[in-house]
């Protein structure tokens, strides 16, 4: 009885409950959450590409002509642009950085991670490609 008095006020906050913006998310963290988040996104990134180098490996290591292909290269590439190599490991630039970025209107609804794939290419002076992402973002995710 008292899981299906549970179940039901589950589905009743699920029903009548305001979903969070991005921003207002980001905005609800504690300075260490956003940092252990930042950290979490990064060492992500890193386990994702030494991965998949792992099994590139594995599965050419017996042809010697084998090169690998553009794709390849572009998937470290996005991986990468969501990690500022300026910022290194201070990652509280980043957070506000991130801070700052949700404090404009237009980027409330922008996912937290492509918001931190935009600011990480900015604090690493690739403005134009931050900038272009950024309108596109604004874009799809407009209100």
């Amino acid at each position: 009885m008292n899981k299906i008095v549970v179940l039901l006020l589950f589905c009743f906050t699920m029903v009548f409950s305001q979903k969070k913006s991005p921003a207002s998310y980001w905005e609800s963290l504690k300075v260490d959450e956003k940092t252990a988040f930042i950290n979490g996104v990064y060492a992500t990134g890193a386990k994702l590409k030494y991965h998949h180098k792992q099994e590139i490996n594995k599965q050419y290591n017996q042809n010697p002509s084998w090169v690998e292909p553009y794709f390849v290269e572009r998937f470290y590439e996005i991986i990468d642009e969501h990690r500022s190599r300026k910022a290194g490991y201070d990652v509280s630039v980043i957070a506000k950085a991130l801070d700052a970025f949700y404090s404009n209107y237009d980027n409330t609804q922008i996912p937290l991670l492509e918001g931190l794939r935009i600011v990480s290419l900015a604090q690493d002076d690739k403005t134009e490609k931050a900038d272009l992402y950024l309108l596109k973002a604004q874009k799809r995710y407009k209100y």
